[in-house]
């Protein structure tokens, strides 16, 4: 089964974000997904300016359609060809994104060639998608490498394996943002986390935890998490499984956060991390369309 893809955008002007949709070889009312990447610079392939060149959305996209699944990713604001979008970073915060993914569903929801709407969210990407499945209709959701906790205990959980001084100055200022207020005064040594402009999005993104949100959804439910990811680990999870009695969970053997089968050694691990060319865990690629086919019961073959 062949496919082709489309140029798609959300907005005009200097607030156009932009996206391509993926479409099967037959397209009447067929199923969509919103792919939402993950945290950083990631555009809508699965890559950045930093280093990561995975493909993995574009691989994602493709697979679908090869399945008779229609698929829509997009740059989020301020990056790729959406960067002109980008607020200042002092303006910036976490609900943007949040409203940017429950708009692109309103889209799909208008589009006649679709049937059924699924969001697929990858690390961050998935607490952005299972809030907005809590403010716009969406027939089921994917959680791909997902924090199982907020942004909060994640923090002061990679914090505590630092010294004990890191830890001890980093934690008064984390409580103060988790409270609302913003910190004024902050070591250079830690900027990069808390310079005073990244505090309006670090404070609405405190305001979120992944269990309780997962915990109001009623659709159907895929969670899907690898063992050797290096930066969400199978703990996470476990705590969204839990939090949700009507999800479905699938641990993948061997897949790191990338969704390549990779060593859980990290400097092997790592290079996958620059290698476009590794394919999608067979695994994860089963399990996704297993999920979709069953969900909207689809029954076509490749």
């Amino acid at each position: 089964m062949t496919y082709q893809e489309e140029n798609i955008q959300l907005n005009e002007g200097i607030e156009t974000i932009y996206g391509t949709v993926t479409l099967p070889e037959i397209y009447t009312e067929v199923p969509v997904v919103l792919i939402i990447a993950g945290s950083g610079p990631t555009n809508r392939d699965g890559n950045n300016t930093q280093g990561l060149l995975t493909d993995s959305y574009k691989m994602i996209a493709y697979e679908l359609a090869q399945n008779g699944i229609a698929s829509v990713r997009y740059d989020k604001r301020g990056i790729g060809e959406s960067s002109k979008a980008m607020k200042s970073e002092k303006d910036l915060v976490f609900n943007d994104y949040i409203d940017d993914a429950v708009n692109w569903v309103q889209i799909l929801h208008n589009d006649k060639r679709f049937s059924k709407i699924a969001i697929l969210g990858h690390s961050e990407g998935s607490l952005i998608g299972m809030v907005a499945v809590n403010k716009v209709k969406v027939d089921a959701f994917i959680s791909v490498a997902g924090m199982g906790y907020s942004f909060y205990d994640t923090l002061k959980r990679q914090l505590a394996a630092q010294t004990k001084d890191v830890y001890d100055e980093c934690i008064p200022i984390m409580n103060e943002l988790k409270k609302g207020n913003r910190v004024a005064d902050i070591n250079k040594n830690y900027y990069s986390l808390f310079r005073p402009s990244v505090q309006p999005y670090i404070i609405s993104l405190f305001k979120y935890d992944p269990a309780i949100e997962i915990k109001k959804l009623t659709i159907p439910l895929l969670i899907i998490q690898g063992t050797t990811d290096l930066q969400v680990n199978v703990a996470d999870a476990t705590v969204l499984n839990d939090s949700n009695h009507n999800a479905v969970l699938k641990i993948i053997n061997g897949m790191n956060h990338t969704l390549k089968d990779a060593p859980i050694e990290q400097e092997k691990n790592l290079k996958t991390y620059g290698n476009p060319k590794l394919p999608l865990s067979s695994m994860f690629k089963e399990s996704l369309i297993n999920f979709m086919k069953d969900t909207f019961k689809l029954y076509e073959t490749k």
